[in-house]
């Protein structure tokens, strides 16, 4: 935190303009900003309860509510951690850290799952933003959970974080005097925009109609099966000089599709967290004819796809490739000279490539926010481009299997083989119901942060006011020996409120008012 007025950067709040606006003051909402520093911890004591919870078996020692992200310890879990450790009483009030430290252990064991939630790189847990899919470089998760992670996955634990400061991203953005934001995936916030942020959605049209044509989700029995489908979607499109997008949901679902696409003599890329430095170059080729890329939800939001490439992007990776050093004369002639020949090429590329339908975007599950999927889907028939989009499903991915239950029993009921897709009013409808659980569930998470941050949040305007002066350099001392005097006199009148003076409690008087102010407190009669 600062302590001077030349450490501070932020200047007042007038006004905000937020790009990508749902992803900050919706999807970022859940979790609170906060400001830390170096505590101290044990971290023998992670490795400790990493190694017993491998030991222990699920369902039997404890039970796991995927759905609520829940994990709790069961009678006999817990007889077995207490002779483990050797306590007597897990839950004795001075066993209240091994009951956190256990609890902690169990959720990074069952709910933390590497390459999906968290990358392990050169030694460092590193978070996946599930919004976005890159890493959150310098962000931990707080309350031990970073380290029961680093425990889980045998890396050097790092340093607890003790909280100096927190505050809401809901409250703090209400600290500008005005705030607007643009982004294409809005509308089916507009209410909890208007209640949190006292904010209007208006859609704008887009400048040219949209030629897209969204096909309906195909779902099958086993994701096996879906993988056996895509594959095959896939190399026809490719035989053809479409360019695809398959999106993932996971580092994992991504590196697992690469490897089927692989064995099927399929050539690609593969953009996700692991390969974030190749990001433009994969980018700029992912419009060309034939083109496969496998990507995570960074090739979602912001990401603007070419058809024909890119000719900057292609230029630079060329004179990137021949070692010469950018800023220096003969890497800026070589880079013109090559946008030029990648213009032209790339202007015939395009062509070919709305010949042969556009981008096609294919989608290899659901996300559990709708926002996600449209995001994916308007990677293609940008700027009143061709395009097309379709979602392959099956009854194995994470939402259909958590939320949307009922689909799933009624599909598994018909014979059918696991290698037919469905296509059925009645799927569609029980998964954007699923969507619409999760945003709601979500969405009740983001109202609950807030209203425990509302109690101190006035508390919190008033301190960081007086700490301001402070920093200002503003005189301050009358006001603090008004604080000092109130407060002296409301614990006098605690302990000398009886208009008896033998009922005064004054030795308590002198016990508690050197707590208040660092003098000498004497009676004498």
């Amino acid at each position: 935190m600062a302590r001077s007025l030349p450490e501070m950067v932020q200047r007042g709040h007038n006004y905000a303009i937020v790009d990508e606006v749902d992803s900050i003051l919706i999807d970022e909402a859940r979790t609170p900003l906060i400001i830390s520093g170096p505590s101290t911890g044990s971290a023998q004591m992670y490795y400790q309860f990493a190694s017993i919870v491998r030991s222990l078996t699920r369902d039997l020692d404890y039970e796991v509510d995927e759905e609520k992200k829940t994990v709790m310890p069961t009678e006999a879990g817990i007889a077995k951690v207490e002779k483990l450790i050797g306590v007597a009483n897990l839950y004795e009030s001075g066993a209240v850290s091994l009951v956190h430290q256990l609890e902690q252990a169990l959720r990074a064991k069952e709910l933390f799952r590497r390459d999906k939630d968290y990358l392990v790189d050169r030694g460092e847990i590193k978070i996946i933003d599930e919004f976005t899919g890159r890493t959150l470089d310098g962000r931990r998760w707080s309350d031990g959970l970073h380290q029961a992670v680093e425990a889980k996955e045998r890396v050097r634990i790092q340093d607890e974080n003790h909280t100096w400061a927190t505050v809401t991203l809901q409250n703090y953005f209400r600290m500008y005097e005005k705030i607007s934001g643009m982004t294409g995936t809005a509308e089916t916030e507009a209410a909890e925009f208007a209640n949190t942020y006292s904010l209007q959605v208006v859609p704008i049209p887009t400048h040219r109609p949209i030629q897209r044509l969204d096909q309906s989700d195909l779902i099958y029995k086993t994701e096996a099966a879906k993988f056996a489908a895509i594959v095959e979607e896939v190399k026809e499109r490719h035989a053809k000089g479409q360019p695809i997008l398959l999106g993932t949901a996971s580092v994992e679902k991504s590196e697992l599709l690469s490897r089927e696409l692989s064995q099927a003599g399929v050539p690609h890329e593969v953009l996700n967290a692991k390969h974030h430095f190749r990001e433009a170059d994969i980018v700029a080729q992912a419009g060309r004819p034939g083109a496969v890329t496998v990507a995570t939800n960074m090739a979602g939001r912001g990401v603007d796809i070419i058809l024909g490439g890119n000719p900057e992007g292609l230029a630079s990776r060329e004179v990137s490739g021949r070692g010469l050093q950018p800023g220096t004369e003969e890497y800026d002639a070589a880079l013109a000279e090559a946008v030029a020949r990648y213009e032209g090429q790339c202007a015939l590329d395009a062509d070919i490539v709305r010949a042969a339908g556009g981008l096609y975007v294919l989608g290899t599950e659901r996300h559990d926010s709708r926002r996600i999927d449209n995001q994916l889907r308007g990677r293609s028939g940008r700027q009143g481009d061709p395009g097309e989009s379709r979602f392959y499903l099956s009854l194995e991915d994470d939402l259909m299997r958590l939320f949307a239950t009922g689909a799933v029993s009624w599909v598994m009921d018909r014979a059918m083989p696991d290698d037919i897709p469905l296509e059925a009013k009645m799927v569609s409808r029980s998964i954007e119901r699923a969507q619409t659980t999760v945003e709601g569930r979500n969405a009740e998470i983001r109202k609950e942060v807030l209203k425990y941050d509302e109690v101190m949040n006035e508390q919190r305007k008033v301190i960081y006011a007086r700490r301001q002066q402070v920093i200002d350099g503003e005189d301050i001392h009358e006001a603090t020996l008004e604080m000092i005097e109130r407060q002296i006199a409301a614990v006098v009148e605690t302990y000398l409120e009886s208009e008896f003076p033998e009922a005064w409690d004054l030795n308590a008087l002198l016990v508690d008012l050197p707590t208040y102010y660092p003098t000498t407190v004497s009676m004498s009669t």
